[in-house]
C-alpha cells in the first residue's frame, strides 16, 4: 500500500478542507522540498516518510481552522466562564481572582438618598435532619424542625433612612448609604481592613454569637458587611475579598456548590469551633457578588436553652440556615418592584 493511500484511510472521516484553508500549508511544504534539495543523500531518502507526516499535519491544521471557523461565537458573560471557569484550588486564588475582576469594573453612581434598595431571597432558617444523621425512634417534635421559605421574600430598604440611623437596628445596625460610606473608607491592608470591620461592630451580639476570637469576629463581620454589600463600590468590594482570604482557617470548596435557589455558587467556609458549624459564604461565579450564606452543623451536640424549653440535639450535617440572594435592584419607591 502506498503513503497515498494510507492517507486517506487515516481520516477518511474528516471533512475536505477548501483551497484557502491549505494554501498556507502547501507554501510551507513546497519551500520545504525545496531547502530538502540541498541536504545529503540520507535525508532525501527519508522524505517520503517526512511528506508523509507533512500531509497529515497539514490535514490536522485544515481540520482545527475549520473548527474554529465553524464554533459557535462566544456568549456574553462574565470572566470567569470566558477562563473557563473559577480558580477553585485556594482562597487566596479564587477570592484573588474575584478581586481582579471587580477592580474592572466602573463603580456604579451612587443611589440618590430617596432611593431604596430591593432585595429577593429564598430559603432562611432552617434545620434539616438528614436521614443518615438522625437517632433510631419516632421522628423529633415538629417544633424541632423549622423549614427554610420556599417562595422567594421580597424585601425594600431605604437608601439613606435617618429614622434607622437615629435608632440602630442590633442586627442590621447601618444603613446601606452609610454602609457606601463605610465600606469606601476601608483601608486596603487587609489586617487594617478586618481591623476596623471588627471595629464597627463591637455590641452586635447577634453577629458575634459563638465567636471568640479574632479570626471568628473577622469572618463574621466580613459576612455581615457582604449581605448589605449590594451597594458597596466594586473596588471596595475587591477589598473585602482580598482581606476575607486571609483570616486564619478560611477554606474554598474545590467546585462549586448548590444553594438554596439552585444556582451554582462558589462557597467560602470557615469551621466556627465554638459553634460546632461551618458557615459557608457564597459567591455568585458570574460578577462575584455576594450570594448569600449557609451554615452546617460539623459536630453532633445538645443545645440547652434555658427554662421551659427543653435542649435540643444537633446533628452533624444539619443544616441551621440556608439563604440564597437571587436579586437586588435600586429602585425609586417602596415596595416598587424592578
Amino acid at each position: 500500500m502506498d503513503e497515498l493511500t494510507q492517507l486517506r484511510e487515516l481520516r477518511a472521516d474528516a471533512p475536505v478542507p477548501d483551497r484557502a484553508a491549505l494554501a498556507p500549508g502547501r507554501a510551507l511544504l513546497t519551500d520545504a522540498i525545496a531547502g530538502r534539495s540541498r541536504r545529503t543523500r540520507r535525508l532525501r531518502a527519508d522524505w517520503r516518510i517526512a511528506s508523509l507526516g507533512a500531509a497529515v499535519a497539514i490535514t490536522a491544521a485544515a481540520l482545527f481552522i475549520t473548527q474554529t471557523v465553524n464554533a459557535p461565537a462566544p456568549q456574553h458573560g462574565d470572566l470567569a466562564s470566558r477562563a473557563g471557569g473559577p480558580d477553585l484550588s485556594s482562597p487566596a486564588a479564587a477570592l484573588g481572582q474575584a478581586a481582579d475582576f471587580l477592580e474592572r469594573q466602573k463603580t456604579p453612581p451612587e443611589p440618590r438618598p430617596d432611593q431604596w434598595v430591593y432585595e429577593r431571597e429564598v430559603g432562611g432558617t432552617v434545620t434539616i435532619r438528614r436521614s443518615l444523621h438522625c437517632p433510631p425512634g419516632p421522628p423529633p417534635p415538629t417544633n424541632m424542625v423549622r423549614s427554610a421559605q420556599d417562595t422567594p421574600q421580597d424585601t425594600w430598604k431605604k437608601y439613606d433612612d435617618k429614622a434607622l440611623e437615629k435608632t440602630p437596628n442590633p442586627s442590621h445596625p447601618y444603613t446601606p448609604s452609610q454602609l457606601h460610606r463605610i465600606a469606601s473608607a476601608l483601608p486596603k491592608a487587609p489586617q487594617d481592613l478586618l481591623a476596623e470591620l471588627r471595629r464597627l461592630n463591637p455590641s452586635n451580639e447577634e453577629i458575634f454569637a459563638g465567636a471568640d476570637s479574632r479570626d471568628d469576629r473577622s469572618f463574621l463581620t466580613a459576612l455581615a458587611l457582604l449581605e448589605e454589600s449590594y451597594t458597596v463600590p466594586p473596588n471596595a468590594l475587591a477589598r473585602v475579598y482580598q482581606a476575607l482570604a486571609t483570616v486564619e482557617g478560611v477554606k474554598v470548596i474545590d467546585h462549586l456548590v448548590r444553594d438554596a435557589s439552585g444556582r451554582e455558587v462558589i462557597a467560602v467556609t470557615r469551621d466556627m469551633v465554638p459553634s460546632k458549624s461551618r458557615l459557608e459564604i457564597f459567591i455568585n461565579p458570574k460578577d462575584y457578588s455576594y450570594a448569600g450564606y449557609r451554615e452546617v452543623t460539623t459536630e453532633t451536640h445538645k443545645i440547652h436553652h434555658g427554662g421551659v424549653h427543653p435542649s435540643q440535639t444537633q446533628y452533624r450535617g444539619d443544616v441551621l440556615n440556608d439563604l440564597a440572594r437571587i436579586d437586588t435592584a435600586i429602585v425609586d419607591a417602596d415596595r416598587e418592584m424592578p
